[in-house]
């Protein structure tokens, strides 16, 4: 998983929080990283629907959706998010052996089985769960 997802959640919970047009640097500044790189994220957001954009010196973003509305796999999905990948392989599918010819295969199969589990879990969360884990309400 990389950081993307984390920073469009915090930025639609922070969003929603504050109930008004939020700048890239308003933003960055709550979550602890770069303007350039809440927009790149933001950008995604926009095109997925979640949020409205102002442009100009007195622009930002504001949300559009209701946070009971918003699954987190919407997000995921909204910034490509996988959560369970395996980046490097063990073995060789040339060699005799059929550990070291097999155990890339099985992995990208039981790496895509923990993704999915993983993405229908998410389906269940929205942003107004995490609001109420924040605020314990």
């Amino acid at each position: 998983m990389t950081s993307e997802f984390t920073i469009a959640v915090h930025a639609l919970v922070y969003l929603n929080h504050k109930a008004q047009l939020l700048s890239s640097e308003a933003l960055a500044k709550n979550i602890c990283t770069n303007p350039a790189r809440v927009r790149k994220i933001m950008t995604k957001l926009k095109k997925a629907g979640f949020v409205s954009t102002k442009e100009g010196a007195e622009g930002g973003y504001r949300m559009l959706k209701a946070p009971q509305e918003l699954s987190l796999l919407a997000v995921a999905d909204a910034v490509e998010a996988k959560f369970v990948t395996a980046s490097w392989h063990s073995g060789d599918t040339d060699m005799d052996c059929l550990v070291a010819s097999g155990m890339a295969g099985i992995m990208d199969r039981l790496c895509v089985d923990l993704d999915g589990i993983c993405r229908e879990r998410l389906e269940q969360i929205h942003l107004s769960d995490i609001d109420k884990m924040i605020f314990k309400t």
